[in-house]
């Protein structure tokens, strides 16, 4: 993308995938690393200095679920417009759901999306392909042209399988093509219209529940189909503290399998949804205090492995009927990293291992070549000022969806550079 040499100096640098956390300088050449070093490479003349002084530089970060609303939904959102906000958070990768209109169920959609993303230039995108056509839970998709399309993984997104025997083809069909699903864990007749957390919460605003059941009883049936098939399979948003201990369980039982939650789950409980507030209506719900604690613990442990944003933004009208009416989903890519770092600031999790869970393992889970630093890798690096306080509001939220219950938060820690391909995409005012 660019030829420019770069010089980034005097940050502490960040890179979990190579065991580095210490001041050094980052040199840039043809959009890759040439060197993380304190000396200059032999011969190398920077065009541009950028001065890190007192700043984190880490890789970029790489969002396993975002939700760019297009094609289908541009009244919502745009790939430029949520490629943009990413860009502004630091985040280089990320990888979109099949639940687009038309769903990704063709490698011609997953090409679009694709294509749509390069032309932006701002965020690089990768796809999930649908599981079944159309979402419908019946019959599978072509899941080897999905994959030579550039799909790095399959899913069928929030939508249930018409029965267990279709599940257990389309993780055999999976298994064939060697793909990751990536797996909702929910029944959906357990769910059936809860819209919260079952429990005093739910009671109390009169509105039906979504018990835990709901995703343990699926988490168990997936398991045991895994453990029969051998299919790699990726558990994503877990929300509750019995699922980790089950996931948990199966990885000590040399099951490949691994799972993410979104960062809003690890602050954010069911208490929070006060007076229905609408944008606390999420899928799957926020759960008890006991849940978050358990999600917090499992990704202390490892159990969990990443962080993703799961940012799914709306316009305004999708919030504004009664709780239950409402669209689930949280615009939340700008959150990410400050809420992430949160962990870091109460003592839950030490500053490498947070950032490993937003840019080298979720990199690998997705089996992309992104989240690192090494010598020869894509310059796709993130920079942020770790004491810097700002505040989400209207002014500067960059996503086209307006829809967080962290409006008017107070952050610290705030991204003032973004490079994708050793080019700057971002650069803070």
């Amino acid at each position: 993308m660019s030829a420019q040499k770069i010089h980034i100096r005097g940050g502490t640098v960040v890179d979990p995938a190579n065991g580095i956390n210490g001041q050094r300088d980052i040199f840039i050449s043809e959009g890759k690393i040439t060197a993380v070093s304190n000396d200059v490479p032999k011969g190398f003349k920077a065009d541009s200095v950028i001065d890190a002084s007192g700043h984190i530089v880490c890789p970029g970060l790489v969002d396993m679920c975002a939700r760019l609303r297009e094609p289908g939904q541009e009244s919502k959102a745009t790939i430029a417009s949520e490629t943009t906000a990413a860009a502004a958070a630091g985040i280089t990768s990320l990888c979109c759901p099949p639940d687009t209109d038309p769903v990704i169920d063709t490698p011609a959609v997953a090409t679009l999306i694709q294509d749509k993303a390069k032309d932006s230039g701002k965020t690089f995108v990768y796809t999930l392909g649908a599981l079944t056509q159309e979402l419908e839970g019946e019959r599978l998709s072509e899941m080897g042209s999905l994959k030579a399309a550039g799909c790095v993984g399959v899913s069928n997104a929030y939508s249930p399988f018409k029965n267990t025997l279709i599940l257990r083809h389309a993780l055999e069909y999976a298994a064939s093509h060697d793909l990751v699903v990536h797996l909702h864990a929910e029944d959906k007749d357990l769910r059936k219209d809860g819209c919260v957390h079952e429990g005093q919460i739910s009671t109390r605003l009169g509105l039906a529940g979504n018990p835990t059941a709901a995703e343990t009883v699926a988490v168990s049936q997936i398991l045991a189909l895994i453990e029969q098939i051998g299919v790699k399979a990726h558990f994503c948003r877990l929300s509750t503290a019995r699922a980790v201990q089950m996931i948990a369980r199966a990885q000590y039982s040399g099951l490949q399998v691994t799972a993410d939650v979104s960062a809003h789950q690890l602050h954010l409980t069911d208490m929070d949804v006060g007076y229905f507030n609408s944008d606390c209506h999420v899928s799957p719900p926020l759960r008890s205090l006991r849940d978050r604690e358990g999600l917090r613990a499992g990704l202390s442990k490892g159990t969990i492995s990443a962080i993703c944003s799961d940012h799914q933004p709306h316009e305004a009208d999708a919030k504004l009927a009664p709780f239950a009416a409402t669209e689930p989903g949280i615009s939340s890519l700008e959150t990410l990293l400050p809420l992430s770092l949160r962990l870091v600031n109460e003592g839950l999790i030490e500053l490498s291992p947070l950032i490993a869970s937003l840019t080298h393992k979720p990199a690998q889970l997705l089996g992309i070549e992104a989240g690192t630093l090494s010598p020869g890798s894509l310059a796709d690096v993130c920079i942020y000022d770790p004491e810097r306080e700002w505040q989400l509001d209207n002014d500067t939220i960059r996503s086209q969806g307006h829809n967080t219950p962290m409006m008017h938060w107070q952050f610290t820690g705030q991204v003032t550079h973004t490079l994708l391909h050793g080019k700057v995409i971002f650069q803070l005012d």
